[in-house]
């Protein structure tokens, strides 16, 4: 039955990407540049920590290129609709708990905005901010009504699309042929740097439903020391077991570098988005013991936050920022340079990509 019901969503995808294809639907071209990231697996693949790096990329090119920086995500789990630019009294509630992160790291670098319909969002944005030039689409891989002048696919280590299926069966949004639209293709949270012999083998594998020549490159996750809810200041935590709070699609890389670095008393999971209650609070803290950390996500901690008292602040309470990193020069060498390749050809359009 459920392959049955996978190959049913499966052809239903394959009818709205043909559509789009074969030119029926037109996708609308934002005055701004855009970069797409997006995965075709349902859960995370790393896309907040992708979003983060090439924000801070994008920085240190040609400003006259680029001009001012934003992203745009949907803002999932938010009570809000509509187009929206972030600002100092946003909530999770108001922007989406993705989005709230994004502007409390970013937000000196970047506008942060939210709006389900991304075509519509660009075109606000380009009336309110016109000088806004470069923006980085968040979770837009199928979201094809706005196409960007480079788009990233994100493909797990963990969870290769080449073995899963579409869902309900697996955990595919579409089929795997839909990576053919991908300009690039990162392979994240790889947990070593592969050597050579696996490189090729994933190479290969991917290779099969990309274009020719599609570049294939290869990311972790390099996690900075716990900050204190309360300080915002980088805190100590000795080798000693921490009760781990999360809510995300895929928490193993996590929970294996918390087990790793400071031993894991407990880990409470929560599902993906999950919207933190006063009572989930008491829960927690009900179940950490006065010499214990409580470690979380910075996802997660922008939520709770906001339900703890000012006694409770002060209690051992952190988050752990998470980075994607490149293990060899050369991967971040082919991201920058396709990201630079393409704003130049926005800067010469007559120009070909090399």
């Amino acid at each position: 039955m459920l392959k049955l019901l996978s190959a049913l969503y499966g052809g239903i995808t394959d009818w709205r990407n043909r559509l789009y294809d074969s030119g029926f639907i037109k996708p609308a071209r934002p005055t701004q540049y855009c970069i797409g990231v997006g995965n075709l697996t349902v859960g995370g693949t790393g896309k907040t920590p992708a979003v983060s790096y090439l924000i801070q990329l994008l920085t240190g090119l040609n400003h006259h290129a680029t001009g001012k920086l934003a992203t745009l995500s949907r803002g999932y789990g938010r009570q809000t609709k509509g187009f929206r630019i972030a600002t100092p009294s946003d909530t999770a509630a108001t922007l989406g708990d993705e989005p709230l992160e994004l502007y409390r790291t970013l937000g000196q670098l970047a506008t942060i905005c939210v709006g389900e319909r991304r075509a519509a969002a660009l075109t606000k944005l380009a009336a309110l901010r016109p000088d806004i030039g470069t923006v980085v689409l968040d979770d837009a891989f199928q979201h094809r009504a706005v196409l960007p002048q480079l788009q990233l696919l994100l493909m797990d280590y963990n969870r290769p699309f080449y073995t899963d299926e579409p869902f309900p069966g697996g955990r595919l949004r579409e089929r795997r042929h839909g990576a053919n639209r991908a300009d690039l293709v990162i392979v994240t949270k790889c947990p070593y740097d592969p050597n050579p012999t696996e490189r090729a083998q994933i190479t290969q594998q991917i290779s099969q439903y990309t274009r020719p020549k599609t570049p294939i490159i290869f990311a972790g996750l390099t996690y900075s020391a716990p900050i204190h809810f309360a300080t915002n200041q980088p805190v100590i935590i000795k080798k000693s077991p921490v009760l781990l709070v999360t809510g995300l699609a895929n928490a193993e890389p996590l929970v294996h570098y918390v087990s790793e670095t400071f031993g894991l008393l407990e880990h409470v999971a929560f599902a993906d988005h999950h919207a933190y209650s006063r009572a989930d609070v008491e829960r927690l803290l009900h179940r950490c013991p006065p010499n214990t950390w409580l470690l979380t996500t910075h996802k997660d901690q922008v939520k709770l936050v906001a339900l703890l008292t000012n006694d409770e602040l002060q209690r051992k309470l952190a988050y752990l920022p998470v980075a994607m990193q490149f293990f060899q020069l050369r991967d971040a060498a082919t991201l920058k340079r396709m990201v630079a390749d393409t704003l130049r050809q926005k800067l010469e359009p007559g120009l070909k990509n090399p």
